[in-house]
């Protein structure tokens, strides 16, 4: 029942060539586009600028924060030689306190200075034996009195080199505090960079597509329209080459997905393929054969259909990265990139390199 169905229904008429008042419409469209655009850009030409200063005072916090990490390694490697001092100092101060010990004990013991004091006022020896023993008194109160003198000194150079240390350390800490303030404001403001960057980008890229789908849609209609009133074919091209560049047309819009040969999504290869396939010229799907698959013409002798290529070195298609299909009036139909639709663009960029047309 439902073949038969399908078979008593008309054949479906083609839709009408699009009317001088739809391509005039379309026009408008894009240009309030573009006027929109204009405006837009002046904006983003303000907002770039104020980029443009956010950048210069990141490189500026990016730079205080390395000039203070420069201080806080020179604050710790005083902090370092400080505490180097100041060990050597404890240790001196603990060696010298161990002979005051040690001369306590032997004071403690018996063993005094006054000894030979008391050994002189009994001794029955005679005045050799005074001599002696008051030689040995002056020897162990200079001994004693040297001893005492070093602990004291020691104990006054601890105290210079510990405030010396402490300061370093509380210079250190004061560095590694405006390290990390400088660091914090530095990140911050690379994140507020970063923030604006991509909103600056998006809506840049957003205004584009919008312009550059009202400028495709205009061409369309009016390609379209054109072809009507000449009776199907345009001047400018071959006759397989314009059958390639104006189904290329009615893929406008479709989402490019790499490796994708449609025919809901493309890459730019696979758009191309496919188009030249509606003439009965087989293609590879890889932008490197494409290259060889025909002459090589002039851009100046461009046709609607030839292939345009963008590359690095035209001799190693290895580097050829992209290619359209030329449609006219210095326009193509490609399939751009990720996240982008099949749509028209100038062919003329900085990565030109040539064009073919497939035979």
């Amino acid at each position: 029942m439902c073949c038969l169905m399908v078979a008593l229904c008309p054949p479906a008429e083609a839709e009408p060539a699009p009317s001088s008042r739809e391509v005039k419409k379309a026009r408008q469209s894009a240009r309030e586009r573009s006027k929109e655009l204009g405006a837009a850009t002046a904006e983003l030409v303000t907002a770039q600028s104020q980029l443009d200063g956010l950048a210069a005072e990141v490189e500026r916090l990016v730079e205080a924060y390395n000039g203070e990490l420069v201080r806080l390694r020179q604050a710790e490697g005083l902090y370092a030689q400080a505490s180097a001092r100041l060990a050597a100092a404890d240790a001196e101060v603990e060696r010298v306190r161990q002979e005051v010990a040690l001369l306590a004990t032997e004071s403690y013991g018996g063993q005094t200075p006054m000894a030979p004091v008391i050994g002189m006022i009994f001794d029955q020896g005679g005045s050799e034996g005074a001599l002696h023993r008051a030689g040995v008194l002056a020897q162990l109160w200079g001994e004693r009195a040297a001893i005492l003198g070093r602990m004291d000194d020691a104990q006054k150079v601890a105290a210079i080199l510990r405030t010396q240390a402490a300061n370093a350390y509380a210079a250190q800490q004061a560095a590694s505090e405006r390290a990390e303030t400088a660091k914090s404001a530095a990140e911050a403001a690379v994140a507020r960079q970063q923030e604006e960057t991509r909103e600056l980008r998006a809506r840049t890229e957003v205004l584009r597509h919008e312009v550059d789908k009202a400028r495709s849609r205009a061409k369309l209609l009016a390609r379209q329209r054109a072809e009507s009133l000449s009776g199907g074919l345009v001047s400018g091209g071959s006759a397989m080459g314009d059958v390639a560049a104006n189904w290329a047309l009615t893929q406008l819009g479709k989402p490019y997905v790499w490796a994708a040969a449609g025919p809901e999504t493309y890459d730019c290869s696979g758009l191309t393929m496919r188009a030249w396939e509606k003439v009965g010229v087989r293609l590879d799907h890889w932008t490197g054969t494409q290259w060889t698959a025909g002459p090589h013409v002039p851009l100046e002798q461009l046709k609607r259909g030839d292939l345009l290529f963008f590359g690095h070195v035209k001799d190693d298609p290895s580097t050829i990265h992209h290619v359209g299909i030329y449609v006219g009036d210095g326009q193509m139909v490609h399939a751009p990139q990720t996240g982008d639709v099949v749509r028209v663009a100038s062919i003329w960029r900085g990565d030109l390199v040539g064009a073919t047309r497939p035979r």
